[in-house]
């Protein structure tokens, strides 16, 4: 899926995402526990036609403890944790789909709407090797469909900066795609045709960036770019097959 998980890969989890906030070593490293705030803006390259981008703002109000992390939207809580494996329960906003009024494509179309997820991740860390596998849902039934993400990174510190590249891998179900970017024979026109978009595969690499030395707070920057499968590109309602997200963040605790 085009998404929208670029927060999960600036907020230090699988992602996040995304778009995923994870309570871990290494980022307590830089990070203590309590209550936070700050601020957020995601930018991520659309895929539908005449709609370049979207930009979302996120106000940080939110709580970092031994397993419950809360950043903004993003809720996380800490099930399991043996042997480097970390089992988590996760909610995050789907910030995905649009209407006529961001896309001419969408005029005559229902609104595709934005959603919420739900899930587990399940992450093994061994010597700065990190790899993450996530399920999540819609949960508000928008899609009905599922999502599973799965991403390879490597984390390493330069002095008080941490770094991640990392690779992904993610399946989105027939049912998620199809609600993002198909065409029902109801919004079918003579320049939309009608479209059963199937389920897709979508690789991305990218980096995440995180330090604690700027202004006594937290600044992440996170950049992912990703390749979106033949179903998602050859959609009427698309117009490229692959994007880029950027993340930005600043938070400090109370």
């Amino acid at each position: 899926m085009s998404y929208r998980y670029i927060f999960g890969s600036v907020l230090l989890a699988a992602s996040l995402c995304g778009f995923n906030v994870k309570a871990d070593s290494e980022t307590a490293r830089a990070e203590p526990r309590g209550f936070i705030y700050g601020i957020g803006v995601g930018l991520n390259q659309e895929l539908y036609q005449d709609y370049r981008r979207r930009t979302v703002p996120i106000p940080v109000i939110g709580y970092r403890g031994e397993r419950l992390s809360v950043y903004g939207p993003f809720i996380s809580y800490e099930l399991l944790q043996q042997n480097g494996l970390v089992l988590t329960a996760r909610l995050a906003p789907r910030f995905a789909g649009t209407d006529a009024s961001k896309s001419p494509v969408f005029e005559g179309m229902q609104k595709r709407k934005t959603s919420m997820d739900a899930g587990l991740g399940l992450r093994y860390d061994w010597q700065g090797i990190r790899l993450e596998t996530s399920w999540l849902h819609d949960v508000l039934g928008n899609s009905d469909g599922y999502e599973v993400r799965n991403r390879l990174g490597y984390l390493y510190w330069l002095g008080p900066v941490m770094l991640e590249p990392h690779l992904s891998m993610d399946y989105s179900n027939s049912r998620l795609v199809n609600y993002y970017y198909g065409v029902r024979p109801e919004e079918a026109t003579s320049n939309r045709p009608a479209y059963q978009a199937g389920s897709a595969w979508n690789p991305g690499v990218g980096l995440s960036v995180a330090t604690p030395i700027f202004l006594g707070g937290m600044t992440r920057l996170g950049v992912d770019h990703r390749w979106y499968d033949d179903t998602i590109a050859d959609s009427p309602l698309t117009d490229r097959r692959r994007g880029f997200q950027v993340f930005f963040s600043f938070s400090r605790f109370f």
